[in-house]
């Protein structure tokens, strides 16, 4: 596979992010229309007020179409939190997943911040295995039920 490049978000990619992201949770996890509408509000709050300087989002583009993304937003001063991060599936195994978590990390050190946070379900293990590999640690396990699934919620946490 040719290196996919990295660019910017723009609102025109804000339906696809939407999109893939409740297209495959449905399919990998059986999440209802509920996640959707998470990811609907997420990628509206980013649109509506981006700071250049402490919020940013990427789309990974490969043979003319997008195959990952991730987002960066202010959790609270000094915190990071990471958002929105997806590789399609036939873009898994190649080293996007690392080459995107590598931007947003650097970003986020950039940016002045001092950790970076991330929510995610216990049922993503390969999720969980690329940010144990990068630093990161379950600092908050908890069970509940949410888009039509009995789940797991994690929070990650790492210094920067």
């Amino acid at each position: 596979m040719t290196t996919p490049h990295i660019r910017p978000f723009t609102a025109l990619d804000g339906d696809w992010v939407v999109a893939r992201h409740a297209a495959l949770y449905a399919q990998s996890d059986g999440f209802d229309g509920g996640f959707g509408v998470l990811v609907r509000q997420i990628v509206d709050g980013f649109l509506a007020g981006p700071d250049a300087e402490t919020v940013r989002g990427w789309i990974a583009w490969h043979g003319g179409r997008r195959v990952g993304c991730i987002f960066v937003v202010r959790d609270a001063p000094g915190i990071a939190k990471l958002r929105l991060f997806l590789v399609e599936p036939e873009s898994r195994g190649t080293g996007l997943a690392q080459t995107l978590l590598d931007q947003a990390i650097e970003f986020a050190r950039d940016a002045g911040y001092l950790q970076m946070h991330l929510w995610t379900h216990e049922s993503h293990i390969a999720a969980g295995r690329i940010y144990l590999r990068n630093g990161f640690r379950i600092v908050e396990s908890t069970p509940t039920r949410a888009f039509g699934q009995d789940l797991v919620s994690q929070i990650w946490a790492r210094d920067l």
